[in-house]
């Protein structure tokens, strides 16, 4: 239950999903800063398997497709998000702000994974989608900002 909720954050009265991003602000932080993005990418990869493990273990315990206390996948959606932002502050932060839109916001396919594909794959795929919607914004906005055109 400690991963699912990634550490307590999911228990937040108020929005849970955004305090489980934010949970996960400081984590990326650290492997971006001692290892790099290839790090962070094993472990959104990790965040992943693991995320769907004890997501398995919550729904069978759950009458709720998609418990709001499970952020796990929040925490590698945003770690992909995280990906092209390297420690760059602004791009960071955009990061965050991105994969918080498009988890709400759910355009499509985020919206076809959130309704369509069951189980703890399903919870989570929403969100790994909305990290590569996300990462990809960064990337273009780190393009722009160095000069590209």
């Amino acid at each position: 239950m400690i991963v699912a909720t990634w550490f307590g954050c999911g228990l937040s009265p108020k929005a849970p999903g955004t305090v489980g991003s934010l949970g996960a602000l400081p984590v990326a932080w650290a492997i971006l800063f001692y290892s790099g993005w290839p790090w962070l990418a094993v472990a959104a990869v990790a965040a992943t398997v693991i995320g769907i493990l004890v997501t398995v273990v919550v729904l069978r315990r759950s009458a709720v497709k998609d418990p709001s206390f499970v952020v796990i996948d929040e925490v590698a959606g945003q770690w992909i998000a995280l990906l092209p932002a390297g420690l760059d502050p602004i791009l960071f932060a955009a990061g965050f702000i991105a994969f918080r839109l498009f988890d709400i916001w759910k355009p499509w396919p985020v919206s076809w994974a959130d309704r369509k594909v069951p189980g703890a794959v399903g919870v989570m795929l929403d969100d790994l989608i909305a990290g590569g919607f996300a990462a990809a914004l960064v990337y273009g906005l780190g393009y722009v900002m160095a000069g590209g055109t």
